[in-house]
């Protein structure tokens, strides 16, 4: 149900000036019973002066009257056809005042990952102007040197898969015109599920180039391949070698021989 105008000033109102019950004020300002009755005990909205929803073309006397008789009754907003279609127009999506510094981050991000993205839909990412993205796209902002890319959802300016929308329409606007895209750009304008999911194209390194028809000679030879070596060959000692032949030689030497 559509909310009238200055809600809590609206409750005050009807609390001052009607018999209303908190539940059915609560219910047509879309605030809490209790909050309705912190406002009645002077707890909440102190200061707030009262808007009259009658006055302000928001409610009928009928209806208040017809409220007051039955506490079943439920508050009606009174159609007013100037406002009809005015809820569905959107402006620029609106940034905390604790997120509003990370905006030239993330407006840089999307401009050098992402630059088939327009101002637009830039715009309605993070909630910034044109003006703002024109002077990153063109390295004139007044911060620009300090200025670090930070991907908007990784800050909260935006869900993964408003970006994801953006970019599959930038994608689609794209190959509607018939551009030529590169590999690097192809990637760019799918989603990051997509991205993620493709297999990465072999390519060679540029140190690499002129390897590929580039052969060894002789590969045909088969290898040489020794013998393998005993261990216990190395503590042998030679046949007829040894203590053998220096008691020979003693006995030569043997006088009485």
């Amino acid at each position: 149900m559509a909310k009238p105008l200055m809600a809590k000033a609206t409750a005050v109102w009807l609390v001052d000036n009607t018999t209303i019950s908190f539940k059915q004020i609560a219910d047509f300002v879309d605030l809490h019973e209790l909050e309705v009755q912190g406002i009645a005990d002077g707890d909440v909205a102190q200061g707030v002066k009262g808007f009259d929803p009658v006055a302000n073309n928001q409610l009928t006397q009928e209806e208040i009257a017809a409220a007051e008789a039955s506490p079943m009754h439920k508050l009606k907003l009174k159609f007013y056809a100037a406002a009809a279609g005015e809820e569905k127009r959107r402006g620029p999506r609106y940034t905390p005042l604790s997120k509003r510094q990370d905006r030239p981050a993330s407006i840089y991000w999307l401009v050098k990952f992402h630059p088939e993205l327009a101002d637009s839909q830039i715009s309605k990412l993070v909630g910034t102007t044109k003006p703002t993205i024109q002077a990153i796209r063109e390295r004139t902002h007044w911060n620009i040197a300090n200025i670090q890319p930070i991907d908007p959802v990784a800050l909260g300016l935006c869900k993964q898969s408003e970006l994801d929308q953006a970019v599959q329409k930038a994608a689609a606007k794209k190959a509607a015109e018939g551009g030529v895209m590169s590999d690097d750009e192809r990637r760019k304008l799918v989603s990051t599920e997509q991205s993620l999911e493709m297999d990465a194209e072999p390519k060679m390194a540029s140190g690499m180039e002129g390897l590929a028809t580039f052969t060894l000679g002789g590969l045909d030879r088969a290898p040489k391949r020794e013998a393998p070596v005993d261990a216990d060959s190395f503590f042998n000692l030679p046949a007829g070698g040894g203590d053998g032949d220096d008691d020979d030689d003693d006995d030569s030497d043997d006088p009485r021989g």
